[in-house]
C-alpha cells in the first residue's frame, strides 16, 4: 500500500501527520508513506528527520490583512494557486498512491482535492474544535472525515462521513514511568508545576510566570517550578527575575526550550500552557489539570474552543490572555495548594488536588465521555472509516490496536485519568 500524506504550516499539522504516518507503518510494515508539502515549510525539515520521501508543492495563504507587502505576497499566492492543480496532479501521477491524507495548512487542499477528481481514495484529518478554511472545504469532496473532538462534526458539514477519533498522539507519552520521571527531577515531595509558551514563548505567559515564581519564592510551599521560556523569552524572563527579585534556583528550573516532553508531563502536577490540538491531547492522555491560556493570535481563535471542550469535561480551567494576570494566576494556584498530607497513591495532598483542580466547574448533569476526544460510540453514531483505510475500527466503536495513536488514552487504567469525567468512564482494558 502506499500512502500520500499532505500537510504543513505548522507542527499542529505536521505532528499529527507524522504520528499517523507511523502507525500505519506500524499496523502495515510495507507501507509506502510519502509526504507532500513546502520546502520553505517546518514540515521540510520533520519530514526529512522521520525519513520519508518528501514532494514539494508551493501553495501559500491569502494575507487578510492588505497592506502593500502582504498585497504582493497575495499577488504570489494566487499565481501558485493557479498552478497548484497541474503540480498536484504531476506528483500523485509520480507517487501513485492508494490513498491519500490530508491533515490541514494549505498545501493539503491542491493535493487532497486532485486525488478526489482522479478517483484516489482520500480522507483528512481536522485537530481542532474550529475546523480550518482548507478541511471545510475539502470536506464535501473526501471519502472519510476524522473529527478531534464533537464540536467539529458539524462545522465541518458532513456528519455522515464523520468520525469522531480525537488527536493522534506520541507513543512516548505511555512510555513514561511517573515515579521514575520525578526522581530524574529530585521532585522528591515537591508539587511539580510545568508551565511553557511554545517554541517561540509567549511574552504575556513569561509574564505572569514571573509574577507566579515571585510569589512561590517567597511562599513557605515545597513546589518545583519548570518554565520555557521560548527563544523569543529568554532574555526577557532574565530581565523579569532582576525587576521581581526572584532567582532561578532548584526550585525554579528554566530553559528556553523543552527537549524532554513526555517525561516532564509524566513528572508535572499542574501543567500552565496554551491551547493548541496536540498539547490538550497530551495533557488528556496523561490526565493533567491544567490551566490553559489559549493564544487570542490564531486563526478563528480555534485554541479557545479547543480548551473549552477540556473545561466543559472538568479537566481544565480557561484563562483569556485578556482577563490574565499574575495575582490571578496566583489565585488558582493558591486555592489548590495548601495541605501536604501523603495519599494512597503517592501523592501529597496538594498534588491530588491539583489534578482534581479542574473538576470545580464540572457540570454534574454532563454526561462522561472516554478517552482522547473519543465518544463512546451510539447506534445514532455515523459509520466509521470504511475497510480499505489501515486504521479500521472494531463493532465497539475503539480502533483495533494504537490506530493512528487516535484514542489511546481509553486504553490507559482508569487510574492514570484522575482529571476527566470523560477519562474516570475508561475501564482497562
Amino acid at each position: 500500500m502506499r500512502v500520500l500524506i499532505a500537510a504543513g504550516g505548522t507542527a499542529g499539522h505536521i505532528n499529527p501527520a507524522l504520528a499517523i504516518a507511523g502507525a500505519i507503518k506500524q499496523h502495515c510494515p510495507d507501507a509506502e508513506i510519502h509526504f507532500a508539502g513546502r520546502k520553505a515549510g517546518m514540515e521540510y525539515k520533520l519530514v526529512g528527520q522521520a525519513g520519508y520521501p518528501f514532494h514539494h508543492i508551493e501553495v501559500n495563504g491569502i494575507q487578510r490583512s492588505l497592506t502593500p507587502k502582504n498585497i504582493l505576497r497575495n499577488i504570489e499566492a494566487v499565481w501558485h494557486l493557479a498552478l497548484s492543480g497541474p503540480r498536484a496532479k504531476a506528483m500523485i501521477r509520480q507517487v501513485q498512491p492508494d490513498l491519500v491524507i490530508g491533515c490541514g495548512g494549505y498545501v493539503s487542499g491542491p493535493v487532497v482535492r486532485c486525488a478526489a477528481k482522479m478517483g484516489i481514495k482520500t480522507a483528512i484529518h481536522e485537530q481542532n474544535a474550529f475546523p480550518g478554511v482548507t478541511n471545510k472545504l475539502l470536506a464535501k469532496d473526501v471519502d472519510v472525515i476524522f473529527a478531534a473532538v464533537p464540536a467539529a462534526v458539524e462545522k465541518l458539514g458532513a456528519p455522515q462521513k464523520t468520525t469522531v477519533v480525537g488527536n493522534p498522539v506520541r507513543p512516548e507519552i505511555f512510555q513514561q514511568d511517573r515515579t521514575a520521571a520525578r526522581a530524574k527531577l529530585n521532585a522528591g515531595d515537591r508539587t511539580v508545576i510545568l508551565s511553557f509558551g511554545g517554541s517561540l514563548g509567549a511574552r504575556r505567559i513569561n509574564e505572569v510566570v514571573a509574577d507566579l515564581a515571585a510569589w512561590e519564592q517567597k511562599q513557605p510551599r515545597n513546589i518545583l517550578h519548570l518554565h520555557a521560556t521560548g527563544s523569543r523569552g529568554v532574555e526577557m524572563f532574565k530581565n523579569l527575575a532582576s525587576e521581581k527579585g526572584f532567582s532561578y534556583n532548584e526550585n525554579l528550573v528554566v530553559s528556553e526550550y523543552i527537549n524532554n516532553m513526555p517525561e516532564l508531563l509524566a513528572a508535572a502536577d499542574l501543567v500552565i500552557s496554551r491551547a493548541g490540538a496536540l498539547t490538550l491531547a497530551e495533557l488528556e492522555a496523561v490526565g493533567r489539570a491544567a490551566i490553559l491560556i489559549p493564544s487570542p493570535n490564531v486563526a478563528e481563535n480555534h485554541q479557545y474552543y479547543n480548551a473549552l471542550e477540556l473545561q466543559k469535561a472538568g479537566a481544565a480551567l480557561v484563562v483569556e490572555e485578556k482577563d490574565l494576570t499574575g495575582e490571578k494566576l496566583i489565585v488558582i494556584i493558591r486555592g489548590n495548594n495548601t495541605k501536604k498530607r501523603r495519599g494512597a497513591g503517592g501523592e501529597t495532598a496538594d498534588q491530588g488536588k491539583f489534578r482534581s483542580a479542574a473538576c470545580a466547574e464540572q457540570r454534574p448533569e454532563r454526561p462522561a465521555r472516554s478517552g482522547c476526544g473519543q465518544r463512546q460510540a451510539t447506534a445514532a453514531d455515523p459509520p466509521g472509516p470504511p475497510d480499505w483505510f489501515p486504521a479500521q475500527r472494531t463493532p465497539a466503536g475503539k480502533p483495533d490496536g494504537p490506530a493512528a495513536g487516535f484514542g489511546t488514552a481509553a486504553r490507559l487504567p482508569a487510574a492514570e485519568h484522575p482529571v476527566s469525567p470523560r477519562n474516570a468512564a475508561v475501564s482497562p482494558q
